[in-house]
């Protein structure tokens, strides 16, 4: 009688109270049954979490199921499996640690049954308000489950019972039949067959508790990401109106996370499996969601910390084969990895490259090794429509320093990039091309970089350099860095305005800076022929002062150069741009009320990628430049996640995203004249 009392009162409580501390580990599910058994994994995984039920407890807990088992009925049964990928055996105890990790591990299916009688009150599923969370995402599923059959892909998420469901009950383990662990769950959504949930059941020879059939959920139920339409906008749907045609196409950023950079910061993913870490299992993942998320190929594919031996060996092959041409640019330095561009050769021509580097020997405010990538595309126009029918599109992808002490450097780097954009995309009559800028910028919404680049203008003198990103906050340091002005100097040849100096003040052609005849005049000018002060004295040599000649031309110092240099001020402290440019995301879910994340760096959730775009500027208010689209359009874009989802998903990566980033995506549409060929 007090075994039964203990297994049904103190089991339950004990069970539920490791099921909240396990809530943020939801991903490892059939990867782990694909490489160890149950036993193995449990014990892998109670150690990356640093806790575990003391044995004391586990012995405990084994002793109730045992005397409780003895109370149950022998006369019950279980529901039959058919092909899926399931089966029931015992043991329950061993593997019921590890179907806790799964996504909606706090949920039950709908065909779930509760086991001899076993269930907790009401107030106590009310108390979690994990369970509160995973009631509401189940209310987004259809009514009627499906189960994959043993064909299907094993990379599909499992959904098991409550662990007030399953105790006491038998063990649920699943047969992984695929030993591939790069085969996700992205065509799993569409292509696999399913079999109704709903099975007839069937008595066993040895009588268990009834227990439920576990249920494989594709990836879109786990981390699902809306595509959103745009182009339904009054302001796009009215320009559009015009039967003003668009040249289509789509853009990615993504930062894939370099194998290099993994293994030198293991100590970064500690809560991910090591087999999900490995570049053989990345590498076709990755691939794979580039395809899901466009079939039939992208346009514009921006990538940060690609690795170099990877790009050549591995990325670039697979990418000609799928029609793109590709280019790549490796960090300076050391660094093994860099930043690449690809597009489809059949919708753009390239009209220009630019790497750049923001290394530069000597500049203590340019002394790392990011680098950028800027291209000048030519759209390609169906035949019968002049090339000049539709305006060059330039891209921009970089990699900003990661430091977030060193806001100096970051401003400085994107100061240079948007120089090279502005040499790149500047036309002739001095307006600019559409721009696309890309890249993981280190530096968060509403920071003083984002608002550099988004409003065209920065006051920087005395601000603390940690706070030109937004990462963290280091006010409580004594002494910080300040940035003073002029930022950089004006050997590098920029402006405050973001410009290179020979693209505001072009020189006029053939031009010399100082003639051979202007230097010569410097012989026999009179400072020439002044003793210096510290010269030592010598009688009869440096005491002579020779006489003028008359045929001497006049002093230098009354000769002008015919075309001098322009002098360029460079201590103000503001620094500016003209590209217009505003962001595709507005970094905030209004349904979810949080704001959007695009990476998880020790389980914290920030957004430092963007994708930014050339606008019209409409107004400033309070000082924020408010923008409508122009001559290029955003018609869409992939929603974003925010930080409780991705925390439910054991955060980033997990076995469906190999990256510790989050892609972005969006789609453009650029306008097209009338202009036809003669």
């Amino acid at each position: 009688m007090i075994g039964t009392v203990l297994c049904y009162v103190l089991l339950p409580a004990a069970r539920l109270l490791r099921a909240l501390q396990d809530g943020f580990f939801t991903c490892r599910k059939n990867v782990l049954l694909a490489k160890s058994p149950s036993t193995q994994i449990e014990g892998v995984f109670a150690a990356s979490r640093g806790r575990s039920v003391s044995e004391e407890q586990e012995a405990l807990l084994q002793q109730c199921l045992e005397e409780g088992a003895g109370n149950l009925p022998a006369s019950e049964s279980v529901p039959a499996v058919g092909k899926v990928s399931v089966t029931v055996t015992s043991g329950w105890l061993e593997g019921s640690e590890l179907l806790m990790t799964s996504l909606r591990e706090l949920n039950s299916s709908p065909e779930a049954t509760p086991c001899a009688d076993q269930q907790l009150s009401e107030a106590a599923l009310a108390s979690s308000e994990l369970q509160d969370h995973a009631v509401a995402e189940q209310a987004r599923l259809p009514a009627e489950e499906t189960v994959t059959v043993a064909d299907s892909a094993p990379w599909a998420a499992v959904v098991p019972q409550t662990d007030q469901q399953i105790a006491g009950c038998a063990g649920i383990n699943a047969e992984v039949l695929n030993d591939d662990p790069a085969v996700l769950a992205w065509s799993l959504a569409c292509d696999a067959e399913t079999v109704p949930a709903e099975l007839p059941a069937h008595p066993i020879q040895d009588a268990v508790p009834f227990c439920p059939v576990l249920t494989e959920v594709p990836y879109h139920e786990i981390l699902w990401r809306d595509w959103e339409d745009l182009s339904v906008r009054p302001c796009v749907l009215e320009q559009v109106s015009k039967n003003t045609p668009l040249f289509e196409f789509r853009v990615m950023s993504y930062n894939i996370l370099a194998q290099d950079l993994v293994e030198q910061g293991l100590d970064l993913y500690v809560h991910c499996h090591p087999d999900i870490l490995n570049w053989n299992y990345r590498l076709p993942n990755l691939l794979q969601e580039i395809q899901h998320w466009n079939p039939d190929g992208w346009y514009v594919l921006c990538l940060q910390e690609v690795q170099e031996n990877h790009y050549w060996e591995q990325l670039e092959p697979t990418f000609k084969e799928m029609g793109f041409a590709c280019f790549y640019k490796r960090r300076t330095g050391t660094k093994t990895d860099g930043c690449a561009v690809c597009y489809k050769h059949s919708r753009f021509q390239l009209i220009s490259l630019s790497p750049v580097e923001y290394f530069r020997p000597g500049l203590d405010i340019l002394n790392r090794d990011n680098v950028g990538l800027v291209l000048l595309l030519q759209p390609v126009l169906p035949e019968g429509l002049d090339l000049k029918a539709i305006s060059p599109l330039c891209v921009a992808n970089t990699h900003v320093l990661f430091n977030p002490r060193r806001g100096d450097i970051k401003l400085a780097q994107v100061a240079l990039l948007l120089a090279e954009i502005d040499k790149i995309a500047r036309t002739t009559e001095g307006s600019y091309y559409p721009v696309i800028l890309c890249g993981d910028l280190n530096s968060v919404p509403d920071s003083p970089l984002y608002k550099f680049i988004r409003n065209g203008e920065l006051s920087y003198h005395g601000m603390p350099a940690w706070k030109v990103s937004g990462q963290e906050d280091f006010s409580q340091q004594l002494y910080s860095r300040k940035l003073l002005a002029p930022l950089w100097p004006s050997s590098l040849g920029v402006t405050d305005n973001c410009q290179y100096v020979t693209q505001c003040q072009p020189k006029k052609l053939g031009r010399r800076e100082y003639s051979r005849d202007f230097l010569l005049q410097f012989r026999f000018c009179d400072v020439a022929c002044e003793r210096p002060a510290h010269l030592v004295l010598l009688e009869g040599v440096t005491d002579v002062k020779p006489d003028r000649p008359a045929h001497w031309p006049k002093p230098a110092a009354m000769v002008k150069d015919p075309d001098p240099q322009p002098f360029i001020p460079r201590c103000s402290g503001v620094i500016q741009h003209g590209l217009n440019l505003t962001s595709v995301y507005s970094h905030f879910l209004p349904q979810r009320g949080r704001p959007e994340v695009t990476t998880m760096p020790m389980g914290l959730g920030a957004t430092v990628d963007y994708i930014f775009y050339s606008a019209e500027p409409v107004e400033n208010r309070a000082g924020r430049r408010l923008y409508k689209d122009g001559a290029l359009k955003l018609l869409g874009r992939l929603s974003l996640l925010s930080e409780d989802v991705l925390l439910m998903a054991n955060g980033l990566p997990n076995p469906f995203c190999s990256s510790d980033h989050l892609c972005l995506l969006a789609s453009f549409g650029l306008e097209i004249s009338s202009l036809r060929e003669s």
